[in-house]
């Protein structure tokens, strides 16, 4: 069954004893104020850049080295996968019940997860057989 995907955003994962330092830097950095999320305190956004690509910035758990990862938008998460294992990734942890963190052929950690940027994802999403 034909889904869509896309690359969508790109998080900086912070162990707590560099969050603040490094929210502090990107936001420096990009230009962008760190906008804290509402609902999460482990959570900030810099915002859309070009064509709708997000940078985010998470607050990690202890023992998570600092590291960017990516995160695959889709609106089939399952079907998502399949495709990359077939690419070479491998599922890693099933996450929240919701989305996959998933390892690159090289062992990089990324995640595959439901649409997050509605119409972003609209316009922007690769339609896949």
């Amino acid at each position: 069954m034909p889904h869509r995907s896309r690359l969508s955003i790109l998080l900086l994962d912070l162990p707590p004893e560099h969050h603040a330092a490094g929210s502090t830097f990107w936001a420096g950095a990009t230009g962008r104020p760190a906008a804290p999320d509402a609902d999460d305190e482990n959570w900030a956004s810099l915002g859309s850049f070009a064509d709708g690509w997000h940078v985010e910035i998470q607050r990690t758990g202890d023992g998570t080295p600092p590291r960017w990862h990516v995160d695959i938008e889709t609106d089939d998460v399952e079907a998502e996968v399949t495709r990359l294992e077939a690419l070479g990734a491998t599922r890693h942890r099933f996450m929240a019940g919701r989305f996959w963190q998933m390892l690159d052929p090289a062992g990089l950690v990324f995640c595959v997860v439901g649409v997050q940027t509605g119409e972003e994802f609209d316009r922007h999403a690769v339609s896949w057989p």
